[in-house]
């Protein structure tokens, strides 16, 4: 079989073939099961509606910038956070490392050729954009896009008169998608590593999309039947939830935190694994404590399906739910603990090469801790009751998500890019626009959280004046903020089509892909390699 590559398509102005050798063109991407355009179908996507996500988000600041009605009403105002929410969090943030990065680099990082499941890979794929399409078909049809928060929360979600059925329906394929993608990764992981490949082999990166696949596998579901019971309750008139019915909304929060709270560490996982590539590769050294930061992946997943009811301190629950999840809600942070405990260790007297991927390894470790310490605060039961629903919480939800994940995928684009695509970036523009970020993310998100401190409450279209000068303060802001995140998107597609060519092995990294030629080859290897030394092992260059 012919070994084409990304660069060969870049060079000669048309698309290779698929596995299979059976489409060209457009075909041969979106019926392509080869496990890396699958991962680049899935790149182009979430960035595309991630882009649009933070439009919104700029679109609510702005009317942020006045009190009273401005450039929308209060009705507009609940439709755009709510479709803010949906995009970041379901079409963004969870398929975004996993479905881009773990996609592209899981099979090559284990020595396989390809997933376990080519076509079910692919039928993820689908089904993510299945899932987009009837979420923007739920903003156009009907009396528009739901007005409940990405929350969905009852009894007010069976009771709107806006789209929320199709926008249920739209988060159910979606968790197709997701619990389609971890079933993968479970199955190509056990069965498809290399010769030599044992688990204390593995990278720290496929580690983490281990214990972020098995959050999909077992807590998606869970998820997917409490949105399908919302469309029965609203279609059929069935009393689930809605107590006007006999139904019992706490039930709904039960059920759709015991998801939602696992899927924060779905989507911080593969971000944390992205950390452990990055700063072994530029500290030039062996990794403190591999097997502590592998196992820890582990216990984050497994003790964080048991802490979703921090969220319902307020709800009503007995002093004794509430006390025993503070007790594992701070217990959960052990595991994080070790993790960053060991970064910083590995970079402890180190031969660091200050390159981009590792300032924005850095900007995580920084956003992570803030965001992390700000949960432990509420974490506490005390605390929690005074910031509940408040800015503080989407303050830390942001350090924790945005700072956190979403950072590490940024550095993990310009740390695997070249190897992608086969090209440069442009690293004085990298730097302005991570400055820029830095700047306009801290101004947004710590001055939410002095808000929220002070009591302005989350969701409101509007405020009072004693919140007018901390709200203009986080507009600016913003404006900083998108202005960084729009210039390093064009910097990523300017090296992808402009770049300069990019040596195979740029960093000096050590794991599987970067012994392969770049970009890589249609099935990764020629002989599937037998692996004898240890990760990291040749990084030992401290001084």
């Amino acid at each position: 079989m012919p070994s084409h590559t990304l660069d060969d398509t870049v060079q000669n102005g048309e698309s290779y073939l698929d596995v299979k050798g059976r489409y060209t063109g457009v075909f041969g991407w979106i019926f392509s099961v080869d496990h890396k355009r699958i991962g680049l179908l899935y790149l182009g996507s979430v960035f595309v509606f991630f882009t649009v996500g933070i439009l919104l988000g700029l679109f609510m600041r702005l009317e942020q910038m006045t009190m009273g009605e401005t450039l929308m009403t209060a009705t507009t105002y609940n439709r755009l956070f709510t479709l803010h929410g949906v995009i970041m969090i379901f079409l963004f943030i969870i398929p975004g490392t996993a479905g881009t990065l773990g996609n592209f680099f899981l099979p090559i990082q284990i020595g396989a050729k390809d997933v376990f499941f080519p076509r079910l890979n692919l039928l993820s794929w689908w089904l993510y954009i299945a899932g987009a399409v009837m979420a923007l078909l739920a903003i156009f049809t009907g009396d528009g896009m739901a007005d409940t928060g990405w929350t969905f929360y009852v009894p007010y979600s069976t009771q709107t008169g806006t789209n929320v059925t199709l926008a249920l329906t739209a988060a159910f394929i979606l968790g197709f998608s997701s619990i389609l993608t971890g079933l993968n990764f479970v199955a190509t992981i056990h069965r498809m590593r290399a010769p030599g490949m044992n688990f204390h082999r593995m990278p720290l990166f496929v580690w983490s999309l281990y214990a972020t696949a098995w959050i999909q596998v077992l807590a998606t579901p869970v998820v997917g039947i409490t949105l399908v019971l919302v469309i029965l309750e609203r279609t059929l008139g069935i009393g689930i939830f809605n107590p006007a019915m006999g139904g019992d909304p706490i039930l709904y929060q039960h059920l759709f935190w015991i998801y939602s709270h696992p899927a924060v560490y779905l989507m911080v996982l593969p971000g944390m694994g992205v950390i452990s590539e990055i700063i072994p590769t530029f500290c030039r050294r062996t990794i403190f404590g591999y097997k502590a930061i592998a196992w820890s992946s582990v216990g984050i997943a497994a003790v964080g399906t048991l802490v979703w009811g921090h969220h319902m301190y307020v709800s009503g629950q007995s002093s004794t739910a509430s006390i025993v999840f503070s007790f594992l809600t701070f217990f959960v942070a052990i595991p994080t603990a070790i993790k960053v405990f060991n970064w910083v260790a590995t970079m402890y007297k180190a031969s660091i090469r200050v390159e981009v991927p590792f300032l924005y390894a850095l900007a995580f470790l920084f956003h992570f801790l803030i965001g992390g310490l700000t949960g432990l605060m509420m974490a506490a039961i005390s605390v929690d009751v005074h910031v509940h629903d408040t800015y503080f919480v989407v303050g830390h939800f942001h350090y924790t998500m945005f700072g956190g994940s979403v950072f590490a995928l940024f550095g993990a684009l310009y740390y695997w890019g070249p190897k992608m695509w086969g090209r440069m970036y442009h690293n004085k523009t990298a730097i302005v626009a991570l400055v820029l970020q830095l700047i306009g993310f801290n101004t947004l998100y710590m001055t939410m959280m002095y808000l929220g401190y002070q009591g302005m409450p989350r969701r409101y279209f509007d405020h009072l004046p004693q919140f007018h000068d901390a709200h203009l303060v986080a507009t600016f802001g913003s404006w900083f903020l998108v202005s960084g995140l729009l210039l390093m998107i064009g910097t990523l597609l300017y090296s992808v089509f402009r770049g300069e060519k990019a040596p195979a092995n740029p960093w000096g990294g050590t794991t599987l892909e970067w012994q392969i030629p770049t970009p890589p080859p249609l099935e990764n290897f020629d002989e599937i390699p037998t692996i004898t030394d240890e990760p990291y092992a040749h990084k030992e260059e401290a001084v």
